[in-house]
């Protein structure tokens, strides 16, 4: 029986090309994998809708690079909930099931948590992007699926062409909640500082700068990743974000961008399948399969 199963989807699970981008997923995977091995664990990989791969034969799964399901979300679904009934979710099923969805930032502001303003906008109940704008005061506005990842249909609106891209926006909300937002200029300014936490514990961050003329940090988008030094509060913020979950994450990723004054706000919490930059800082493999290891079930 294997212990860990890590899980991919179908593009970088076998690679028929080598690129930087499918070199360091299959980097970060080794190194995970072999910092479980190292704690006695025996460990495989596969992709998540892999139809051959026997669940139930596996103690646990870890979500990795899964980063086509929120594109695929009507299959992913059901394949969770099967998956579930049939061995341990590594996040857990009740964090997927909260996290899964943006509107956890309003939770999390409630809770306390400095966030980005947002605005969500449920499926079906269109709302005119001059009206939002104008009520909280904002005036480029980004707009972004509440289900989604990587940058997927996030657009910058300028103020001044709000009208011309409202009916892009109704199309969205035909299909989708989407979350309006007004646009932080520290985005393009600085950056935004991702902060990695296992168990609990604080290792490493990295900051991420968009390309020029761009807003969105993604590599997909010609974004880079900087070395970064983070400062005293905004590791305290990331482990209150972590600490404010219903149970406290095996891994995760706190996104950090900052206000008109300088201060840290959450723009993301990520739990289900971040990149969490491992490379950038190898000795936290062994953290992360400690935390892997402590939550691992008999």
């Amino acid at each position: 029986m294997t212990d860990i199963t890590i899980l991919t989807c179908k593009e970088y699970f076998d690679p028929e090309t080598s690129s930087v981008y499918t070199d360091n997923i299959l980097l970060e995977y080794r190194l995970l994998k072999e910092a479980l091995e190292r704690l006695g664990l025996k460990v495989n990989r596969t992709y998540w809708d892999d139809p051959n791969y026997d669940w139930s034969q596996t103690r646990a799964v870890v979500f990795r690079t899964i980063w086509d399901y929120f594109e695929r979300f009507e299959e992913f679904w059901p394949w969770l909930q099967s998956v579930e009934q049939q061995t341990q979710l590594i996040n857990s099923m009740s964090l997927i099931e909260w996290n899964i969805d943006k509107a956890y930032l309003f939770d999390l502001e409630k809770q306390g948590i400095p966030v980005v303003p947002s605005v969500l906008v449920k499926k079906g109940q269109f709302q005119n992007l001059y009206e939002i704008a104008r009520s909280m005061n904002w005036t480029d506005l980004v707009v972004k699926p509440t289900i989604a990842g990587g940058g997927y249909l996030t657009y910058k609106y300028s103020h001044a062409e709000l009208a011309q891209h409202q009916a892009q926006f109704d199309a969205l909300v035909a299909e989708r909640d989407m979350l309006v937002q007004g646009y932080i200029s520290s985005i393009t300014e600085k950056g935004e500082a991702s902060l990695m936490v296992f168990g609990g514990k604080f290792t490493h961050s990295i900051l991420k700068r968009a390309k020029t003329g761009d807003f969105r940090v993604q590599d997909d988008f010609g974004g880079t990743v900087h070395a970064y030094q983070e400062t005293r509060d905004e590791v305290t913020l990331a482990q209150k974000v972590m600490a404010q979950c219903a149970d406290m994450p095996v891994y995760g990723r706190v996104d950090i961008v900052w206000d008109d004054q300088g201060q840290p706000m959450v723009s993301e919490l990520e739990i289900i399948e971040p990149e969490l930059w491992v490379r950038q800082a190898p000795w936290s493999a062994e953290v992360f399969a400690r935390a892997i290891a402590a939550e691992l079930k008999n």
